[in-house]
């Protein structure tokens, strides 16, 4: 099931699965509360909270429109590659297709995750480029405009 979440309901996930463990706190990114902003969790049939994400109003330099940034997805790793974090995005899309004035959604994507991004349909606009301690990134979107 997918829910609406608070901050704090994500940081748990965001801390263990994006940060290594680091404090949650650490994870707190200032856009998470803004009235454009919101988040998504989804349950298992347990009630358990398996999977993340945040987006919030942020358009990109490069592109035109209104942009929102994908920030902060992340899946527990026992309950992977079982579609959760597929499920999700599509709610989150499909949120911003049809509740908010959204032209394209765009995030800063980690090599491992390219392919998920690819198959949603995501489209590269950035070089690839290294973020010490964390990997290797890129600039992602999907453009709901024509």
């Amino acid at each position: 099931m997918i829910r609406f979440i608070k901050t704090a309901d994500t940081l748990p996930i965001r801390s263990s699965v994006l940060q290594n463990g680091k404090d949650e706190q650490l994870c707190i990114n200032p856009e998470h509360d803004k009235a454009d902003s919101f988040h998504l969790g989804y349950y298992d049939e347990s009630g358990k909270l398996c999977a993340v994400l945040t987006i919030h109003q942020t358009n990109h330099p490069k592109l035109p429109h209104t942009g929102y940034r994908l920030r902060g997805m992340a899946t527990i790793p026992e309950e992977r590659r079982k579609g959760y974090a597929k499920e999700l995005l599509n709610a989150a899309i499909e949120h911003l297709k049809t509740q908010l004035p959204a032209d394209y959604l765009w995030m800063i994507a980690r090599e491992v995750a390219y392919p998920f991004y690819e198959e949603m349909g995501f489209e590269y606009f950035s070089d690839e480029y290294e973020i010490e301690g964390i990997g290797k990134h890129t600039e992602m979107y999907m453009p709901f405009y024509g």
